[in-house]
């Protein structure tokens, strides 16, 4: 039997692991705009180190482990799916534009994730007025704090490698 493209152990590892981290803050029940943040930052993490793929698979599962544990309220349900997609989205433009620019990678990638969530839980979803706007903007500011802290990992990290050679 052959083994699936792509695939490794290592690579399966590597995303239980961002999964786990995400699953275990979001437990912590810290405020919304800290664990938002956080969340955000393993999305960009896990897409830049793991890739893509692994990054969208967190970033779908991420809430709806919230909305299981009872951390995401219950009235939020309606919007998990558009969570998702946001997530989503945020992984993939990001993994499509870092190459080029990692700040244009997290600026596109927040901006994006905000324009799939805020539509769909303005126009789609029927949410409260109160709900509507807590997806709205707070998802923006998270997004790209998340980036942030992301990318600041990530220049730590390739320092780290190059002091240490290897």
């Amino acid at each position: 039997m052959q083994p699936m493209p792509g695939f490794s152990p290592r690579l399966l590892t590597r995303s239980a692991l961002f999964l786990a981290i995400a699953l275990a803050l979001q437990a912590l029940r810290l405020p919304q705009p800290v664990t938002g943040l956080l969340i955000n930052a393993i999305l960009f993490l896990a897409a830049a180190t793991v890739g893509p793929a692994a990054g969208a698979a967190v970033g779908a599962l991420t809430p709806w482990g919230a909305l299981l544990a009872g951390i995401l309220k219950p009235a939020l349900a309606p919007a998990v799916p558009a969570i998702v997609l946001g997530n989503v989205t945020l992984v993939l433009v990001f993994s499509s534009l870092r190459g080029r620019s990692p700040i244009l990678g997290v600026l596109a990638a927040a901006a994006a994730k905000y324009v799939v969530i805020s539509t769909l839980v303005r126009f789609v979803i029927p949410l409260s007025p109160a709900l509507t706007l807590a997806l709205q903007v707070p998802q923006l500011f998270t997004a790209l704090a998340g980036g942030a802290v992301a990318l600041a990992v990530l220049g730590g990290h390739r320092a780290v490698r190059r002091r240490l050679g290897p």
